[in-house]
């Protein structure tokens, strides 16, 4: 069982920056990536960003390129969001999510972290 455990959420006003932390333990920490999405109230959960746990490559919404960054700490086995320029359509709440071997998808989430920026 893995757990995720997501930090670093706030209230920020617009042009403001974030950076989100997401902590994974359990057994066998060595996913295929993980990643950051988000979900408003009344809608589907998005994808943010990515990124590969071995190689490091990373993938963005296009909502989001040039002003998020994710990166990753392997052997803390811990993901971060930068995001910078923050607008108010970033308000969401923002899950980490793992893809493990052998699964389909992402299959572990976080309780997600809550980022606000009033209009």
């Amino acid at each position: 069982q893995v757990h995720l455990v997501e930090s670093g959420g706030g209230l920020v006003q617009a042009g403001d920056s974030l950076r989100l932390s997401c902590t994974a333990s359990g057994r066998a920490v060595s996913p295929v990536a993980m990643g950051w999405f988000r979900q408003v109230p009344g809608k589907e959960r998005e994808f943010v960003a990515s990124i590969r746990w071995s190689g490091g490559s990373t993938y963005y919404a296009d909502s989001v390129k040039g002003r998020f960054s994710i990166s990753r700490h392997r052997t803390q086995n811990m993901v971060f969001l930068q995001m910078n320029s923050l607008q108010p359509e970033d308000t969401a709440l923002y899950y980490c999510a793992m893809h493990r071997w052998g699964a389909a998808d992402y299959d572990s989430w976080g309780q997600g972290t809550q980022v606000t920026v009033p209009s």
